[in-house]
């Protein structure tokens, strides 16, 4: 078993149905494609190697996060760990632009004002959210419930989406507003952080490439 004091692994949900149909998602609840399940069985062998084990897991309330963390566990037998779900970790909304294909979006709304919502930290698409506001619900969850089990000694996985780990990601690293906005979230590779005593990142490990993966044979 690999052990480190206040050690967080943060991963990605696997390709999802709608990631593969190259549309906004948001709080939408597709599943994931065949892909995305060798991926996160992929995400957990790395784990496996490393002979990593956990003593509590964290998820949305999305099923393509806890899909990817329950097949991560089950790659590392841990499947009767507790496992948290909450809304908090949730992906970002997209509010109208939910449901629609990004070349649809920007016929419907324009090139230029889609990328303003896309690459912008604190501009809304419509009925959604920013890249703030996804920042202002994970952040508060990881201080009041993540980074306690962390402190206390315990290892814990959370498998969740691109923008609401690139909001804690933002937390841990102490990234500006302006180069999180480059920072990509890779589906179904574990990231291993050593956390201070503040519950911010002293090191961080990324253990998989997603574009390296084969088809699982």
């Amino acid at each position: 078993m690999t052990s480190f004091k206040n050690s967080l692994v943060l991963v990605r949900h696997g390709q999802s149905e709608w990631n593969e149909r190259n549309l906004f998602t948001g709080w939408r609840d597709p599943g994931l494609t065949d892909k995305g399940v060798i991926e996160a069985r992929w995400a957990g062998r790395v784990l496996k190697d490393r002979h990593m084990q956990f003593d509590l897991a964290f998820t949305s309330k999305l099923k393509r996060a806890q899909r990817t963390l329950d097949i991560i566990l089950a790659e590392i037998d841990q499947e009767n760990i507790e496992i948290r779900q909450h809304s908090d970790l949730n992906e970002r909304d997209y509010g109208e632009l939910s449901g629609l294909n990004k070349n649809e979006a920007m016929d419907k709304f324009g090139g230029d004002q889609v990328m303003i919502w896309r690459r912008s930290y604190d501009i809304a698409p419509p009925g959604g959210e920013s890249l703030k506001d996804t920042a202002g619900r994970v952040i508060p969850y990881y201080k009041d419930h993540i980074w306690p089990a962390v402190k206390a000694g315990r290892t814990v996985v959370v498998a969740a989406h691109g923008n609401s780990l690139r909001a804690l990601i933002m937390h841990l690293e102490k990234i500006s507003a302006e180069d999180i906005l480059t920072r990509e979230v890779a589906t179904a590779a574990p990231i291993i952080y050593d956390l201070d005593d503040r519950g911010l990142a002293i090191d961080r490990q990324e253990l998989v490439d997603s574009k390296g993966r084969d088809d699982g044979k």
